[in-house]
């Protein structure tokens, strides 16, 4: 039994080795484009280590498998989840993310850490700086799933897991006076100041489109065809902003959040039935025995055929212009002759300039800096108010988006959301190129 354990722990240490790089290269490949290939092989790998711990639990804990070694790979496991979420746009995908977030959590699986904290030794095996590490794991496991939590609108979950993650700052801080927490302070007065913000949601109806509530596809006012046997359909989106002191949390701007939610469909009734069975499975305490509740392909068994599909959504996090540019670019390069492509922005004109323009002390170097930024483009660009802002504090023209950047992409079908004080340019700018100025 012995001489089992050890092998069975030393197979399960070099799937995890094996899954761990291919969750490292798909973690690393951008969320369009191509490289989803490099995902299913990351769900192929940890699918495996999944079942193996699942069938010879006993054994590997035995060999001295520890219960924040399987958080981890759940949680691998839901970071995957929520990565084919924002790949492919599936909900399901959503609702598994969730099962393992929650499950993680209600088991308690990174606790083995608190026995060490504010310790001279160990608790349990777990040395001092272990114990860190594996609550910085906790951390930041705590905030994955607070996103997740925040865009299934689990309101009670949310304020939860906030509370918590305070509460764990706070006693982490405590355990370790030594250390910096300075980023997990930011990260807390950011989640603050976004649940202020987004506060208005409780109570009230999803954003997503809802046909209880919302007319039915078939009944609204429609353009004509531009062409017989053509039916163009909206199934891929660019969601991005970009101004400064702006409300996130991580790398999740409340612009991009709610817009998030506008371009997708609320579940029907058969669906949440599915999805919340699936999640209350998921939450059973199971503080010992094999977390067989967990089931790696519970997501594909979900499904809500009465719906469209949404669009696939790429959230691109303060971009500069050309990274924006080339974004546009390798997606339409893949996008279909049926496909639209719904590009948003929301930026700030010039009045983040002038801001960032006062920055610089003396009113000869504003002047000499307010002068720079018009002179990147001639013609139309010697104006401060037609373009957007796509840059930090002090940057020059190249991080400045104007209408024309835009113009190779109006070759496809195109539905252009600017949210900016400068949207008139925008405007202004493709009506001169749609009247052939």
């Amino acid at each position: 039994m012995a001489d089992g354990g050890a092998g069975a722990y030393r197979e399960f240490k070099a799937l995890a080795e094996a899954a761990d790089r291919k969750f490292a290269r798909a973690r690393d490949l951008p969320l369009y484009g191509g490289g989803d290939h490099h995902s299913r092989k990351a769900f192929k790998a940890y699918t495996r280590l999944w079942r193996l711990q699942q069938e010879r639990r006993r054994e590997l804990v035995a060999a001295g498998l520890r219960r924040w070694e399987i958080g981890e790979v759940a949680s691998r496991i839901g970071q995957l989840y929520y990565a084919r979420y924002l790949r492919a746009a599936e909900p399901r995908s959503l609702v598994g993310a969730y099962v393992f977030y929650e499950a993680i959590y209600s088991r308690g699986y990174f606790g083995a850490a608190a026995a060490a904290v504010g310790t001279d030794g160990g608790g349990g095996g777990v040395s001092r700086h272990q114990a860190l590490l594996i609550r910085y794991k906790e951390l930041r496991f705590i905030a994955r799933f607070l996103v997740v939590a925040m865009l299934m609108r689990r309101a009670e979950a949310v304020d939860h897991l906030a509370a918590r993650l305070r509460a764990l700052v706070e006693e982490t801080k405590a355990a370790y006076p030594k250390t910096n927490f300075k980023e997990w302070k930011q990260v807390l007065q950011e989640l603050g100041r976004f649940l202020k913000a987004d506060g208005a949601y409780k109570g009230s109806r999803s954003l997503r489109y809802d046909n209880l509530f919302d007319s039915y596809p078939s009944n609204l006012v429609s353009i004509a065809r531009f062409h017989s046997k053509r039916v163009l359909k909206l199934k891929e989106a660019v969601l991005t902003s970009y101004r400064r002191n702006e409300i996130k949390f991580t790398e999740l701007t409340l612009d991009t959040f709610r817009m998030l939610q506008c371009l997708e469909w609320e579940p029907t009734g058969s669906y949440q039935i599915a999805a919340k069975e699936l999640t209350e499975n998921g939450t059973v305490s199971d503080q010992s025995g094999p977390s067989g509740l967990i089931d790696i392909q519970l997501s594909t068994e979900i499904s809500d055929g009465s719906l469209p599909s949404n669009p696939q959504k790429a959230i691109i996090y303060h971009p500069t212009a050309a990274h924006l540019l080339a974004v546009l670019a390798t997606i339409c390069e893949e996008l279909s002759q049926d496909s639209i492509l719904l590009i948003y922005i929301s930026a700030s004109g010039s009045a983040e300039q002038s801001f960032a323009s006062q920055k610089f002390g003396s009113s000869s170097s504003r002047a000499r800096a307010a002068s720079a930024f018009p002179t990147d483009k001639p013609n139309s660009h010697n104006s401060s108010d037609n373009h957007l802002w796509l840059g930090p504090r002090g940057s020059g023209g190249p991080n400045n988006l104007y209408p024309d950047d835009l113009i190779p992409f109006t070759r496809y079908p195109l539905f252009l959301v600017i949210d900016s004080e400068n949207s008139h340019a925008f405007k202004a700018g493709l009506s001169e190129l749609n009247l052939g100025l």
